[in-house]
């Protein structure tokens, strides 16, 4: 089967199982591709929940509205409560930068982080991805309570010449803007495997 056949088939597939999500927005499913750490069975599910939103995910996903765009310098803000820690450490967080996000030549940017108290961020260009920086352990990631579960409100401050990464209030990392390349794009929420999330207070501010 020729490579734009599959990847037709599998947004098809996927907008399938994302029949209840919210009003225009989109899913692409990332499966695991290691016989070690196999994705769940099961269906994606992104929902409205209260004033946010609710991931389950027993496979990796990004999720997006194309009407979802940012550019120049701009704060992108996310709450994210992993509800509870998965077998072993997945991230969570927000994407920025987007482009092409159905197709063979997807882009984007994301800043995330997990449930051993690390952050993360990495660039996917088509089925490739490469780390902006690597897995760092920070005190200002919270790791899961006794109850199991832990909020983290990330923030992606992009400015003229560099962009800060933020952790509740914390600022964790902060990278010139020329090591990113295009930071203007769709910006979205991504979620790993085993998984599950709600997300309050998403969206860009100026």
């Amino acid at each position: 089967m020729k490579r734009h056949a599959l990847i037709a088939m599998v947004v098809f597939a996927a907008a399938a199982m994302f029949a209840q999500a919210p009003k225009g927005w989109k899913v692409r499913v990332d499966r695991s591709a290691s016989a070690s750490d196999p994705d769940a069975s099961g269906d994606i599910k992104f929902i409205t929940m209260g004033n946010g939103f609710h991931a389950t995910n027993p496979q990796a996903a990004i999720y997006w509205n194309p009407s979802n765009t940012a550019s120049g310098s701009y704060t992108l803000k996310g709450t994210f409560t992993l509800m509870k820690p998965s077998g072993h450490t997945n991230y969570y967080g927000l994407i920025f930068g987007g482009s092409g996000l159905e197709g063979a030549q997807q882009s984007y940017l994301y800043f995330v982080v997990a449930q051993n108290g690390t952050w993360l961020i990495k660039k996917r260009e088509g089925e490739s991805t490469s780390n902006v920086s690597a897995k760092t352990p920070n005190d200002a990631v919270k790791k899961p309570d006794a109850s199991g579960k832990s909020t983290n409100a990330l923030e992606v401050r992009v400015g003229g010449d560099k962009a800060d990464f933020v952790v509740n209030g914390q600022v964790v990392h902060s990278e010139p803007k020329s090591a990113l390349g295009t930071t203007d794009g769709i910006y979205g929420i991504r979620v790993n495997h085993l998984l599950e999330v709600h997300i309050d207070g998403f969206g860009v501010s100026k």
